[in-house]
């Protein structure tokens, strides 16, 4: 398929090229004939069709991007896709744990893999898909540093390793080396086949379970760990520019998100109704 060659040409993500696929097929069974016969009201017409079934902004720009590429690299003909328009998504603020609860949280994880990888997580402030894609050879104990290959946006970065966690993954090297479960210069945390990665669902699973375990009801993901990394280091008065370079955010706006809730900057301010009974 063209569009398949397309894709791995600019190198694009296995995860972006399934979603765009799907946006095509889903597209062309809606059609009911070859999706490169559609026409400017044909797409007009689908995406008042998802609207109209109740998509969610995310999966209908899923969508819209989805066919964007098709037509406009893969067809060349950008025209057809003039009156398809992506949406606003809302910004929703994440929910944060608390530095206990993170405790709590690692500490109820099912074995000595999903705690040392839920570590990393909070520790470095990695995303999932970031923590899974992990190599021991990524491991700079002497700069104490984790070498992050290829993150979001298929950009090399440097994450922070404190002594803590290094310890940690100390520990996790030798359980797993003696239990013949990581290959030399293997995945850090390799799945239940050594050659392959745990992938980045079971770690998902992984927190939900831990999460029930720890008491926890606060709706949570792998993500809740990066969002807790981040506002615990500005309520530690760390620099949010620094914050920004951490997490590997593009604009800083996206990390001032964190400003938003972080509790315990917030207690700090004094309200103007506060004053008033001082003057």
């Amino acid at each position: 398929m063209r569009m398949l060659d397309d894709m791995r040409m600019r190198k694009f993500g296995e995860k972006t090229q399934l979603d765009y696929v799907r946006a095509v097929r889903n597209f062309t069974k809606y059609l009911g004939r070859p999706p490169d016969t559609a026409s400017v009201e044909d797409l007009r017409n689908y995406q008042l069709h998802l609207v109209d079934h109740g998509t969610s902004p995310a999966s209908l720009n899923s969508a819209i991007s989805g066919l964007k590429f098709f037509f406009n690299v893969t067809l060349d003909r950008p025209e057809v896709m003039a009156k398809m328009q992506p949406v606003h998504l809302p910004r929703k603020l994440p929910v944060i744990l608390s530095p206990d609860e993170v405790k709590r949280l690692i500490a109820a994880a099912g074995n000595l893999k999903h705690q040392t990888a839920l570590a990393v997580a909070y520790g470095t402030g990695l995303r999932v898909n970031e923590v899974v894609a992990l190599k021991v050879g990524d491991i700079d104990s002497q700069r104490m540093t984790l070498r992050v290959e290829q993150g979001k946006g298929q950009k090399d970065r440097y994450a922070m390793l404190p002594p803590v966690l290094l310890e940690r993954l100390r520990t996790w090297w030798l359980v797993a080396r003696a239990q013949g479960k990581m290959l030399d210069g293997g995945w850090l945390f390799p799945g239940l086949n050594p050659v392959e990665p745990l992938s980045a669902r079971q770690l998902n699973r992984a927190i939900h379970a831990a999460a029930l375990d720890a008491g926890i009801e606060k709706h949570i993901s792998m993500h809740s760990l990066r969002h807790a990394f981040a506002t615990h280091l500005l309520e530690q008065r760390v620099d949010i520019r620094l914050i920004q370079v951490l997490l590997g955010h593009k604009k800083l706006e996206t990390t001032a998100l964190y400003a938003q809730v972080a509790t315990d900057i917030l207690r700090e301010v004094v309200s103007p109704l506060e004053r008033l009974n001082t003057t």
